[in-house]
């Protein structure tokens, strides 16, 4: 087995037509990374990874593995696997049939392939079901099967896109797990396609975000959520999505309708900003910004309460409040080192 694969992006562009899908982007993925291209729909993600796997042609740049230009090589010569949101399986092979069909395209013995594939199956926990059709299998299984059939070849770059997304909420969890298990003992450098941030933040090493065919940020899940370059990268990332606030700093406070919230950064001198406060450290204080409970949704372990206060709905998340109730008046503050600073103009980090 040859080892894992690098990956190097350089000024890559696709146009389709007249519409540009990515603007030049610039990537570098590390042998044996398990990295994460995170974006919402439409934003470039997929058009990326099926440039990595040759499905699809570029308009401008290059593409490297292993520091070898594979720009305009066929998808078979850049030893690259691809599991599919569908699946792709062959309805009428078995599962050891599809599993093997890789192996058998490239004309390995049959008692190698039977050898090769009951590895494989052994590893995503299939071994039982090779006679059974895709057919009689459940949306997990199908899963694990295409996953098999991926790992069979031990490529050097396996390629995900959405692998997940068919599967149900506690499903999708556990297979989670057991992916990002699979991929720490292969060694496998692994690039996943996901719009779902929990996904991204509990699989990747590091992650790209992806915002209309361009790169917003790159960097591991903890940088990617406590320091986001972007207001847009601010407000994607985060479940509920990040609070942001008009307002204007001068000193270390930034005032919001006439109510000065302190901030552990001095201004360099009065200027108008978006403050940004994750709604896990917004909470009801004596002092702050008034506000408006509107809704208390009571997760057990915690709460998400929606509230009014400079004229916009506001989120906080944190310990339920049972004394709380909707059309309470509060405060609402947060700790100085927890805000994040934009510029209104430009949504940069400040």
């Amino acid at each position: 087995m040859t080892g894992p694969g690098s990956v190097r992006f350089e000024g890559v562009v696709k146009r389709h037509g007249e519409t540009t899908v990515l603007h030049g982007i610039d990537l570098a993925i590390q042998p044996g990374e398990f990295f994460v291209l995170l974006g919402p729909s439409g934003s470039g993600k997929t058009t990326a990874l099926r440039i990595m796997a040759g499905l699809e042609t570029v308009s401008g740049g290059r593409v490297l593995m292993d520091k070898r230009d594979v720009t305009h090589k066929e998808p078979g010569e850049r030893d690259v696997a691809m599991v599919f949101q569908s699946y792709a399986l062959y309805p009428h092979m078995t599962v050891a049939q599809n599993i093997g069909f890789p192996l058998k395209m490239v004309g390995v013995k049959a008692a190698a392939i039977a050898q090769q594939v009951a590895e494989a199956a052994a590893k995503v926990n299939i071994g039982h079901l090779l006679e059974r059709k895709p057919g009689q299998l459940s949306g997990g299984q199908q899963q694990r099967c295409a996953l098999a059939r991926a790992i069979v070849r031990q490529p050097r770059l396996f390629l995900l896109d959405e692998p997940l997304s068919n599967l149900d909420a506690k499903l999708r969890l556990e297979t989670r797990l057991e992916l990002h298990a699979l991929q720490r003992t292969l060694g496998t450098t692994t690039v996943y396609v996901t719009h779902d941030q929990e996904e991204a933040m509990t699989l990747a090493d590091r992650i790209a975000v992806f915002m209309e065919g361009r790169i917003a940020q790159v960097g591991t899940p903890r940088e990617v959520f406590s320091a986001p370059q972007t207001m847009t990268v601010a407000s994607f990332v985060g479940t509920p999505q990040m609070n942001l606030i008009p307002g204007r700093w001068e000193g270390s406070a930034v005032t919001v309708a006439g109510h000065a919230l302190p901030v552990s950064r001095t201004a360099p001198g009065a200027r108008d900003v978006m403050l940004g406060v994750r709604p896990s450290d917004l909470w009801i204080g004596s002092s702050g910004l008034p506000a408006r409970i509107e809704r208390i949704e009571d997760l057990g372990d915690s709460a998400i309460i929606s509230l009014t206060g400079n004229g916009q709905i506001l989120k906080s998340k944190g310990d339920p409040q049972p004394s709380r109730q909707g059309g309470d008046e509060v405060l609402l503050t947060f700790a100085p080192a927890t805000a994040h600073l934009f510029d209104p103009h430009s949504g940069a980090r400040l």
